[in-house]
C-alpha cells in the first residue's frame, strides 16, 4: 500500500504538472491534490494486494482442477495474448484517440516482458507464463474501473501504472519472502535438537 501510494503520488504529481486541468482545484492545491493523490495511491494498493491474494487462490484451485502445471501455464498464456487484444479493443470501442489504444497495450506487455525475465533470472523458467498472466490479466482486471464509462486517459494512466508497480513489487517479493520463510522454519527444528 506504502508503494501505491508512493507511485501514485509521484505519478500525480507529473500529471498535474503537465496538465493544469488533471487535479483537483487547480495547481493552487497542491498540497491538498498530494494529499488526495496518497489516499487514493494506498486505495489502489490495496486493490492491488486484493488482485494479488485472488491470483493467488486461482493459482492454487486451477493447479489442483487441471493436475498438469502444463495445462494451467498453456490457459494462462492463452488468455494473456488474449487480454493484449482485448485491452486494444476497449480502448479503441470507447474511441480514446488514435493512439493511445495500441499504444498502452504494447507499453503494458513490453513491461511485463521485462518483469517476467526479472522474475525468471531470480528464480527459474516455469515463473515466466504465471508471471506475464500475473503483469497483464490481473493488472487489466484491476484497472477495469477505470477502463469502463466515459474513458478518460488520465484516469486510466493514474490507476494503470501504480497497479502495475504494486503487482511487479508484490511478484518481486514472493519468492524472497517464501525463501526466507523455508530458511526460518528449516532452521527451527536444528536449533530445538542440538
Amino acid at each position: 500500500m506504502a508503494v501505491g501510494m508512493l507511485v501514485c503520488v509521484v505519478i500525480g504529481s507529473i500529471m498535474l504538472l503537465t496538465d493544469q486541468e488533471f487535479g483537483f482545484l487547480g495547481f493552487e492545491a497542491t498540497g491538498f491534490n498530494a494529499l488526495m493523490m496518497g489516499i487514493s495511491g494506498l486505495m489502489i494498493g490495496a486493490f492491488s494486494q486484493m488482485g494479488f491474494f485472488a491470483y493467488l487462490t486461482l493459482n492454487y484451485i486451477a493447479l489442483s482442477v487441471f493436475r498438469k502445471k502444463y495445462l494451467w501455464n498453456t490457459l494462462q498464456g492463452y488468455t494473456t495474448l488474449f487480454a493484449v487484444f482485448m485491452l486494444g479493443y476497449v480502448l479503441f470501442e470507447d474511441r480514446t484517440n488514435d493512439w493511445f489504444f495500441w499504444v498502452l497495450p504494447l507499453i503494458t506487455l513490453i513491461a511485463s516482458l521485462g518483469v517476467s525475465w526479472l522474475k525468471v533470472k531470480q528464480t527459474n523458467k516455469s515463473a515466466f507464463v504465471p508471471t506475464m498472466f500475473l503483469m497483464f490479466v490481473i493488472t487489466f482486471i484491476e484497472a477495469w474501473p477505470a477502463l469502463q464509462g466515459e474513458t478518460n486517459i488520465a484516469a486510466i494512466v493514474f490507476m494503470m501504472f501504480p497497479l502495475f508497480i504494486c503487482n511487479a513489487y508484490q511478484n518481486m517479493m514472493m519468492h524472497r519472502l517464501l525463501k526466507k520463510e523455508t530458511t526460518d522454519s528449516a532452521s527451527v527444528p536444528a536449533k530445538s535438537a542440538g
